[in-house]
Parts: C-alpha cells; sequence; structure tokens
C-alpha cells in the first residue's frame, strides 16, 4: 500500500503546486489585458450632447471600489463628492455638453451631502446658462428635492412623488437582550442626559430628551428643504407643509396640479423634448453621456485635482470619514493611525501652505479620537515650527468623536444638515454570563491572585459596586477632559459654557452656529476658499493634494473598467432597496461588536426617510 500512498499525496501535492502556478498565470493575463484594453486613452464626447445624471451608486466623500462578491456586480462603488463638484466644473465651461439630464429616483447620501451636490447644480446653471431639465417615474423626497433646482421638472404619467415630511427611525434592541438573558452595564458621563447612545440596549422607545433633539434637528432639516424648494419652484412652505400632512401629493395627477412639477410625460417624449434642445435631428439618436464616466475623467483635468502626486500639492484635503477606530482606515471606517499620520505628512510637507480636514463621523473610540485630535492640536498650535491655517469642513455627521478631533481647527465650516455637536462620553460592558449559562449550560470559575484580577470589561461577569464605581470615575474624566479641549479649542466658550451646549445633545448645522460650535455655513468648496485666503495662496493657485495617499490594486481598476462598460444601466430596484434595509439592520448589530473601550459616538443609528 505504501507506493499507492506515495503516489497519491506526490500526485495530489503536484495538482495543487500546478493550481497555484494557473492561478498566479491567470491574474497576470488579468492585469496585463487590463493595461491593454484599459490603459490611458483620449476622452471623447459627440457634440450637442446631454450629460445624464442618475447617482445610482453610494455617494461617499471620495471615489472608491472594493470587491462585492455577494452583490449583482463585482464591485462596490462610490461616488466621490469632490469629484461630482469637479465635473460638473468642467460640464460648465465644455462646448459639447449643452445641457444636463437629472434621472434621479432614489439617492444614497446624507442630507448635508445632498445640499452640496444641490449647490453644485444651481453653481452649474448660473454659471453656464445652460439648461437642467429632471425627469423620473418615482420621486422619493430627496430625489425630488434635488430635482426642485431644474429649470423643467417632469414625472411619469403613472409615476409618484414621496412627498410627506422627514422621521427618523431608531432600532431598539432591548427586547432581544433581555430575550437573550444578556445583563448590560450602562455607564455615561456627568450631565449627559441627551447622550442617548446607550438607550437601543436599555429602552423599547426613545425618551423625552431624545425625542426632543430628534424632532429639533429634523425641524431644521425639513424648513432648509421648505425654503430651497420655495426659491426653485415658488411654492410657499405653507402650501408644501400642507401637500405634507394631507398627503395630498398622492399619484402623478395631484402632484402637476399642485405645481411639483411641470408636466407629465413618458420617457420617449422627454428624449424628443431633449433633442430639439440640443437641436439634434429627429433620425439621430439623442447623445447621452454618463456623468460617472464624464467626472471620471474630466474632474482630472481640473487644476486642482493632484491626487496622484505629492509634489504640486500646496492644499491638503485629509479626509477623516467613517466611525472612528483604532489602527487603519478602510473605504468605509476612519482609523485614527492613517488619519493622524495624514495629518502629519500634511503638516511636515513645505509644499503644503494650509489644510483642510474632511469630518464625516458619527464618533467611536475615545482613545482612537484623542490620537486624532493630538495631531490637530499640534498642527494648531502658535508654536509649532510648521504652524499653518487648518480648517474643518463637516459633511453629514461631525458628531461626538467627530467633533473632538474637529475641535482644536482655526476655522470650522458645516452644511446647514449637518448633524454634530453630541459631546459626550458612554461605555457598554455587557454581561453574556447569565445567557451562556441560561442556554447553553455554560458555566465560569477562576483563581485569582489579586482582589481585581479579571479584567473589569470580562464579557462574562457581573461588575462589582467598586468596579462599577471605577469605571464611572473613569467616564467622568474623560468628559471633563472632552469640555476642557472644546473650550480650548472655542474661542468664547468656558467649559461651563460649553457643558450647558454638551450634554450629549446633537445640533443640526444652524443650531450649531448659533451656539459657537462651529463659524460658518458652508460646503468643503467654501472650506478650502478660506484656508487658502489665510495662507495667501492665490485662487487661480490652488492645488489640492489629497490626504492619505492611496494606491489602487490594477485588478480592481480592471473590474471597474469593466463596470463602466455597462455603466448607463440602472441597477437600482425594489430588491435591491430592499436588500440595503437589512443591510442597515446587519450593520448596526455588526457596530456592536466593534465597542470596544469609552465611546464619543452618535447617539444612535439614524434612518431618516
Amino acid at each position: 500500500m505504501k507506493p499507492f500512498w506515495r503516489s497519491f499525496w506526490a500526485s495530489s501535492l503536484a495538482s495543487i503546486v500546478i493550481g497555484l502556478f494557473l492561478f498566479f498565470i491567470a491574474m497576470i493575463i488579468i492585469v496585463a489585458i487590463s493595461s491593454s484594453l484599459f490603459e490611458e486613452k483620449p476622452y471623447v464626447i459627440k457634440d450637442k450632447s446631454v450629460l445624464h445624471i442618475k447617482f445610482d451608486k453610494l455617494i461617499a466623500e471620495k471615489s472608491f471600489a472594493d470587491f462585492n462578491p455577494n452583490g449583482e456586480k463585482f464591485l462596490s462603488e462610490s461616488f466621490g463628492i469632490r469629484e461630482i463638484k469637479l465635473g460638473l466644473l468642467a460640464a460648465q465651461k465644455d462646448n459639447k455638453i449643452k445641457g444636463v439630464l437629472l434621472n434621479v429616483d432614489n439617492l444614497n447620501t446624507g442630507y448635508a451631502s445632498l445640499e452640496e451636490i444641490r449647490n453644485s447644480i444651481i453653481d452649474f446653471k448660473e454659471n453656464s446658462k445652460k439648461f437642467v431639465y429632471a425627469y423620473s417615474e418615482i420621486y422619493d423626497q430627496k430625489a425630488y428635492y434635488l430635482s426642485t433646482v431644474a429649470d423643467k421638472l417632469y414625472l411619469n404619467p403613472a409615476g409618484m412623488i414621496d412627498f410627506r415630511g422627514l422621521s427618523a427611525e431608531i432600532m431598539f434592541l432591548k427586547g432581544a437582550i433581555d430575550k437573550l438573558n444578556i445583563d448590560l452595564e450602562i455607564i455615561r458621563g456627568p450631565n449627559n442626559d441627551y447622550k442617548s447612545a446607550i438607550e437601543p440596549f436599555t429602552k423599547d422607545q426613545m425618551s423625552p430628551e431624545s425625542k426632543e433633539q430628534t424632532k429639533k434637528y429634523l425641524k431644521d432639516i425639513w424648513s432648509n428643504m421648505l425654503s430651497n424648494i420655495y426659491k426653485s419652484r415658488g411654492i410657499s412652505k405653507d402650501s408644501l407643509t400642507i401637500f405634507a400632512d394631507s398627503l395630498y401629493i398622492r399619484n402623478a395627477k395631484d402632484a402637476e396640479s399642485h405645481y411639483l412639477v411641470d408636466k407629465l410625460i413618458y420617457e420617449d417624449e422627454m428624449i424628443a423634448m431633449l433633442k430639439q434642445q440640443t437641436k439634434t435631428a429627429k433620425d439621430e439618436e439623442l447623445s447621452l453621456v454618463s456623468f460617472h464616466k464624464y467626472c471620471k475623467n474630466k474632474s482630472k483635468e481640473h487644476p486642482s485635482f493632484k491626487e496622484s502626486s505629492k509634489k504640486d500639492g500646496n492644499l491638503a484635503i485629509v479626509y477623516a470619514v467613517g466611525p472612528i477606530e483604532s489602527g487603519k482606515s478602510t473605504n468605509t471606517s476612519m482609523g485614527s493611525e492613517t488619519v493622524a499620520k495624514a495629518i502629519r505628512e500634511a503638516r511636515e510637507d513645505d509644499d503644503i501652505k494650509a489644510i483642510v480636514l474632511r469630518v464625516n463621523s458619527p464618533g467611536g473610540s475615545v482613545l482612537a479620537s484623542d490620537v486624532i485630535w493630538r495631531e490637530v492640536s499640534k498642527t494648531t498650535d502658535p508654536s509649532c515650527e510648521n504652524r499653518k491655517p487648518f480648517v474643518v469642513s463637516m459633511g453629514d455627521y461631525a458628531a461626538s468623536g467627530g467633533y473632538y478631533i474637529s475641535c482644536p481647527a482655526d476655522y470650522i465650516f458645516a452644511e446647514k444638515s449637518t448633524l454634530t455637536g453630541s459631546i459626550g462620553v458612554f461605555g457598554v460592558i455587557p454581561n453574556f454570563g447569565p445567557m451562556l449559562e441560561d442556554k447553553l449550560g455554560i458555566t465560569f470559575d477562576r483563581v485569582e491572585t489579586n482582589l481585581h484580577s479579571r479584567s473589569l470589561l470580562s464579557l462574562n461577569n457581573e461588575l462589582s459596586p467598586e468596579e462599577k464605581q471605577i469605571v464611572q470615575e473613569e467616564i467622568n474624566e474623560v468628559y471633563y477632559s472632552f469640555l476642557k479641549k472644546v473650550a480650548s479649542g472655542r474661542d468664547g466658550l468656558n467649559e461651563e459654557e460649553v457643558d450647558e451646549i454638551a450634554r450629549g445633545r446633537v445640533w443640526s448645522g444652524k443650531d450649531a452656529l448659533n451656539n459657537n460650535l462651529i463659524d460658518q455655513i458652508g460646503g468643503i468648496d467654501a472650506a478650502i476658499e478660506y484656508a487658502a485666503q489665510s495662507a495667501k495662496i492665490k485662487e487661480n493657485n490652488i492645488k489640492v493634494q489629497y490626504f492619505p495617499l492611496e494606491k489602487r490594486l490594477p485588478i480592481l481598476e480592471f473590474l471597474e473598467n469593466m463596470e463602466q462598460l455597462n455603466d448607463d444601466g440602472n441597477n437600482t430596484n425594489s430588491t435591491s432597496k430592499l436588500f440595503s434595509k437589512f443591510e442597515i439592520i446587519y450593520n448596526h448589530l455588526k457596530n456592536i461588536e466593534s465597542i470596544n473601550g469609552y465611546q464619543a459616538r452618535l447617539p444612535f443609528d439614524i434612518i431618516i426617510e
């Protein structure tokens, strides 16, 4: 039998080696194909083209592509806000682009980001004098709000507009925790009555404080939307409020009769109108240019686009995006190691004259936040050898830990719809011991050399009264340190005044301005302009350098280009939207695992619809 087994194992090993060899050969071939087929070629568009804006991908702070093996497509892609803005700037002066068709029905972005994009389209209209039309079969509230900037707004005769006001939905886990027999020790900072991050674990509904703050910032966002719709469509805020309260807009005819749209038409009629507008012959095909492709190519032609080179940049944009965690950043999380290093590199780069920190984060680990705060505070310290203007631009969120890292800045911008503040701290210490014993019959015992040898953060033991007191004192210390950092960074606020507006409360950008938590309402362009002026960089000489620098895998480039071959396809459907709802719940549960140590985090995961 020995010869048989010797032969068997030898042939098996040979098969594995050959398989690995063929795999690597295949990868080399793919990379070679991607290099030859998708090498840089001149991007050409036809005369009399219309820019087709669909926004059917995730809109994030910066563009990225990552593997998505479980999805409908190879890649999970995002559409960067800065890329969108530069693309629209390029289209203003592009003689081949005659106008824009907004064709959106469902937008995957926050309201502050939506505001920036909307303002960029308004800027496109005013500066280019080109037409902007909007058409869709169904408008959700975000899509309708964006589309109201159009010169003409059209709806399919069988379509509808969702217009009913905003609501915020919060998922509570207390019932599940009770059923599983899990003990959770929740400890929060003093006077943190608005720090309701712990409520999903301890309650089955919102506290009065939580409802108060949520209703306030929702009203601020909604009021801003109504004001801007009035400016664009001429429909009074009172009328819009009546439409929402009474659910008058039940079908397409209702939308037309109440002037929410200009006309009910079918897609072929829309195409005919665009042909007439661009003077395209009836027997010719209308040239609709994918906005995603256009931005990917044309944004790189903008003078300020220097992402691939460190040599020519004189103004740094450092991205601080996602929940704050220790370690390195990913496409969806902010790693303290990565962001701190990026700030340090920008500070020590003599060619960089000013820094803009773009923050879009609900917060996270206090420890990780403090690591980033240290680099920001060093940069803004008057005694810093490399002192240079440091400006923060807040996106959809800059709350709790997101505000923690922002407060030392020289100047802070936020949109009216930005959620910020939430200056507070909490800790969650779960005890799975009762659940494991009750459900699985698993128990624990230990021997200790000292009174508190076991970890205070053990997941299968209840804290003693003395241990609870120790943790409470530590959280109090972190909270008071947070207050000191904010008071130190914000001129005109002392610790008592910060404590009064802190308490873990979330503020809209509008209220944050009134409370001196930010300095000015505005988006990232306003922040860049202010930073450049502070550094005495002339407007026509601003050269943006993006940090942290990233190297993209050739295989990702290949797959992304493959996806773009069918870029005009509409990949949004009811199934994917339903899946995204379950994905939100899954990610909420997954995030509980990542809560490690003391947290400065947005009070809860909010779904605003």
